[in-house]
């Protein structure tokens, strides 16, 4: 065959192609908002290029503001990027337009904040650049200027110490750094700029972001006090960047390979959700349900719902019927505030309750009583709802109900709550019994016939040895954390968590602020320190997460039952494997779940 002495043989291209079909060497895909100008739908290339060139595979997204193809297109990418262009539209933060305002480009405001709205409900990670860094404040609650030179004259009018604005729209070529701006330390900039404190950027702006909001900080100034970048004070992979760093070729491209790597992490964190089962053992959302809350409908006045749950990707959540021990010598309806008298029937309405609400959304949630259950709805896309009950007040000294709750599903009770009951003494408690009574000890043998899960979170130190020695089956605290990082009367002691591991028992670390750090804010790090803490002591077979949503549980960063692919996020980048994210997630307690069941089916056959 005769050499072709051109380039433009289309097979040679193929076949390169063609031998990396089988490999697993997969890139994150990162989606990048279009400019839209005259009816031309365009993008700079130097947006595409640098994602290339940072390992990832660029796809633009048009302006198009229909929340369905919004959604399905987040569903599709990896990382979000959004790009520089024109003005955004006053009206969308509250404010009339100024005269300095420039042109607006309102084919792409609505597009493009819904879809930076949607994307952060999603934890899908976020790089905005120039016009994109205003979207991303307004979009998340903060405030832009609109003219730098007009709110700086406003400024020095009201201070002589505000200093001179620098020339912020530079006239050379876009390449060309025109000034600094120095880096906040300990930020996500700071890393990705090797804690360099400042840089040279190019200036190609008269807008700036003038408050990200209470999700934003920010992470680098220029030299006259205007905010060059913002990011996430949550823990989630959200930058912003005033400059054009498409522009500055490899220094540029730092921010695009931490774009690319955020997004390669997000990739296998949705990866790992779509093969395993993830599971929170414990939520307080019922005892809303009276106030017309809908937990099939997202809802700002709870943590946990079905919305929530899918941004979230949580596969399963045990939502509790709560009975707050009541004062000595005083009734029970005055702790509930309903029109109910027994915590029996109490606990009975707060489940009638949640099955009412499952039965009006079948094909997106159901009940599930067994681990099988829960298999079963993962396979058909729906969420699982598991019943349990914190303090067994609802009992009310029978443990005939024991077997009645059995009957209704219950895979768990908390045995009491702030205060000693008529089962065992609490850790916030008086001594009463000087551990488990007499009647604590028939409940915890009927619950181990019935298969249902004794649970110790909230008992004493006494309480807990006792329902050790007593119970036939392993026992669980289903939200609790290590008292060696926490002092705190609910955490358990290190020799606790061992007598638990040695029982073959599941801790499940909690999210309530007081129980992870006794000053200053509490996040997500502060979780993943006492789940490690958990791991060295108990070994990776017994450990958990029961987030106590909306029983006063949620601390920055897994606020709520949407950003719970974030606790995967951040095991991943600690470098947990797998196997072990998948015993955390849900494993250990489903493995103790499946035992202490099959041995009541044992009994009853």
């Amino acid at each position: 065959m005769a050499h072709n002495p051109f380039p433009f043989e289309l097979s040679t291209y193929l076949q390169a192609a063609s031998e990396r079909l089988h490999t697993t060497d997969e890139k994150p895909i990162i989606g990048i908002t279009a400019n839209y100008r005259e009816g031309q739908v365009c993008l700079c290339e130097h947006y595409y290029l640098q994602v290339v060139e940072a390992g990832g595979i660029p796809v633009m997204i048009p302006p198009v503001a229909d929340d369905r193809i919004i959604e399905e297109t987040l569903e599709t990418i990896d990382a979000l990027l959004l790009s520089g262009g024109g003005d955004i539209n006053p009206l969308w933060l509250g404010e009339q337009p100024s005269p300095q305002l420039h042109s607006i480009n309102h084919r792409r405001d609505l597009p493009e904040l819904m879809i930076t709205r949607l994307a952060f409900q999603r934890q899908i990670p976020i790089l905005a650049i120039c016009r994109g860094i205003q979207t991303l404040a307004a979009a998340l609650g903060g405030k832009i200027i609109q003219d730098l030179g007009e709110e700086w004259s406003h400024r020095r009018a009201l201070s002589d110490t505000v200093p001179s604005l620098l020339k912020h729209s530079q006239e050379c070529e876009q390449a060309t750094p025109t000034h600094t701006v120095t880096i906040v330390p300990d930020t996500i900039l700071d890393s990705v700029y090797g804690q360099t404190g400042t840089i040279c950027v190019n200036s190609l702006h008269h807008q700036a972001v003038a408050d990200g909001g209470k999700h934003l900080r920010i992470s680098a100034t220029a030299p006259d006090g205007v905010i060059e970048a913002i990011e996430s004070c949550e823990d989630k992979a959200i930058l912003g960047v005033q400059w054009h760093p498409e522009w500055l070729g490899e220094e540029g491209r730092k921010l695009f390979a931490w774009l690319v790597d955020e997004g390669n992490c997000f990739r296998r964190a949705k990866r790992f959700h779509q093969k395993h089962i993830t599971l929170d053992s414990h939520c307080d959302t019922p005892m809303f349900f009276h106030q017309g809350i809908d937990f099939t409908k997202r809802d700002n006045r709870i943590l946990v719902d079905i919305p929530k749950m899918t941004d979230g990707r949580l596969d399963a959540v045990t939502m509790v019927a709560y009975l707050p021990q009541p004062k000595t010598d005083r009734p029970f309806r005055e702790s509930i505030s309903l029109d109910i008298d027994r915590p029996f029937d109490y606990a009975n309405f707060i489940f009638d309750r949640i099955e009412a609400l499952v039965a009006t959304d079948k094909e997106r949630v159901a009940i599930a009583r067994t681990p099988q259950d829960i298999e079963q709805n993962k396979r058909l896309r729906r969420k699982s709802i598991l019943l349990g009950i914190e303090n067994g007040l609802a009992l009310e000294g029978q443990t005939g109900h024991v077997a009645h709750f059995a009957s209704r599903g219950i895979t768990y009770i908390t045995l009491c709550h702030n205060g000693d009951n008529d089962l065992c003494d609490s850790a916030r408690g008086q001594n009463t019994h000087g551990g488990v009574s007499r009647l604590g000890v028939e409940v915890i043998e009927e619950m181990n016939r019935q298969g249902i899960i004794v649970d110790l979170s909230h008992g004493a130190e006494k309480s807990f040895y006792d329902a050790i020695d007593i119970s036939r089956q392993p026992i669980v605290c289903s939200h609790s954390c290590c008292k060696a990082l926490c002092d705190h009367p609910r955490n358990l002691d290190d020799a606790q968590m061992r007598t638990l591991a040695k029982n073959d028992g599941v801790m499940q670390i909690t999210l309530y602020a007081g129980f992870l750090r006794q000053t200053g804010e509490t996040d997500i790090r502060d979780a993943v320190a006492h789940l490690q803490h958990a791991i060295d002591i108990m070994g990776i077979e017994h450990v958990g997460l029961g987030t106590d949503f909306d029983g006063d549980g949620g601390i920055r960063g897994l606020a709520d039952a949407s950003e719970m692919i974030q606790f995967t996020r951040r095991l991943l980048l600690e470098h947990y494997t797998e196997q072990d994210i998948s015993m955390i997630w849900g494993g250990n307690w489903l493995r103790l779940m499946d035992r202490i069941q099959a041995a009541r089916q044992t009994q009853t056959s």
